[in-house]
């Protein structure tokens, strides 16, 4: 995480929260907290979950509580998204999410797709935005 530019952060909803090992993952970057290593870098995160109310936007948020710690530059998806208002599926303004089915067989959607590729252009953009000014 040193040396990223950006950070797409992912994790499937465990009961609505991140899975255990990201959790475990996370808790051990203090040293990059102590140093300040993050801050400035932005990050979004992503999720998939059994049913669409398997808790995508509360896993969303713990994702991004350790980033917001870390002083990163936490992006989400704004409604100028138009599969937002339209999506049956997932996707949130928190970031990117799929709904998978209880056997986890249901195929990524048009519209989860198309805001999973905004997202990522998004922090891909930002990163390089950040990484310009920094570098001046």
């Amino acid at each position: 995480m040193r040396e990223c530019t950006g950070l797409a952060l992912g994790s499937p909803a465990r009961f609505g929260n991140m899975a255990a090992a990201l959790k475990y993952f996370l808790d051990g970057t203090g040293s990059l907290w102590l140093s300040g290593t993050m801050i400035g870098k932005p990050a979004a995160v992503f999720t998939s979950s059994s049913s669409m109310h398997g808790g995508q936007e509360s896993t969303l948020i713990t994702m991004m509580m350790p980033l917001l710690h870390h002083g990163m530059v936490v992006l989400g998806l704004p409604y100028s998204e138009p599969d937002l208002m339209s999506t049956q599926s997932g996707g949130t303004p928190y970031g990117a999410s799929h709904v998978a089915g209880s056997d986890s067989k249901l195929p990524v959607t048009e519209e989860e797709k198309r805001l999973c590729h905004a997202l990522g252009k998004r922090l891909a953009e930002t990163a390089r935005i950040l990484e310009y000014h920094h570098k001046k």
